[in-house]
């Protein structure tokens, strides 16, 4: 037994497009019941292909996504509209298309001092997701990508042992990629989600994947499965 689940596709639309349905399903079964869900998403180019299939898939399916609150993983320091915008992006193809409320979206204030911008999100997602025994809040689903080093959401390899048990809900960090200043969770609000969905894509990405799912794996993904019970992966690049 083994604490993730690998599924494996051919292509990053196959990814894509069986994420959506899979989520749409839970969403739609959430609805049923009358229930509201609390959901991080993060960006790249798989992100953009995730939330094109969504948006088509919920017209076709008549889903509606109005009763989830919507979070972020990480964002840029930049303006809402600016091209490294992950909450552009996320309006562009998912939030405009399916005209979700204003009232559901909870972006990181970007254009703001970091720190600023950090403290007011995890005040942001405590008002409105439950939070554990540890203070934690309690994610409903975190949709987060990996990068080429292994990194998720913007937690990058090279951080000091402090840093990793840091149980800030979200803090600023200096990236070592552009945009450098970001905002991010932290690996303790990761680890109290109820389900954290890894989408891992792209050529160069096999050997970084593989180290992460090592029992004794140190990149920031691994890090990120060894404190959780379950986590799902689908990846095109196994």
């Amino acid at each position: 037994m083994t604490n993730f689940e690998l599924i494996s596709f051919a292509s990053d639309d196959e990814l894509a497009k069986a994420v959506a349905a899979a989520w749409l399903q839970e969403v739609a079964s959430a609805n049923r019941a009358g229930a509201t869900l609390c959901v991080a998403l993060s960006g790249g180019r798989i992100a953009q292909k995730f939330f094109a299939s969504v948006a088509t898939l919920a017209k076709a399916r008549q889903v509606s996504l109005n009763a989830v609150h919507f979070f972020w993983a990480d964002e840029r320091c930049v303006p809402p509209n600016g091209a490294e915008s992950t909450f552009r992006v996320a309006h562009e193809l998912l939030f405009a298309p399916l005209k979700i409320s204003d009232d559901r979206i909870h972006r990181i204030r970007g254009e703001e001092s970091p720190d600023f911008a950090a403290r007011e999100a995890a005040i942001e997602v405590c008002r409105l997701a439950p939070r554990n025994p540890e203070g934690q809040p309690v994610l409903d689903l975190i949709f987060l990508g990996m990068g080429e080093d292994g990194h998720v959401a913007s937690l990058f390899p090279g951080e000091p042992e402090a840093v990793w048990s840091d149980k800030a809900v979200y803090r600023a960090v200096t990236a070592g990629k552009p945009p450098p200043q970001r905002i991010t969770l932290g690996y303790a609000t990761i680890a109290a989600a109820r389900q954290v969905w890894v989408l891992a894509s792209g050529a160069g990405k096999a050997r970084a994947l593989r180290e992460s799912l090592a029992p004794s794996g140190q990149t920031p993904l691994g890090r990120v499965v060894q404190s959780r019970p379950h986590t799902r992966i689908f990846s095109d690049c196994c």
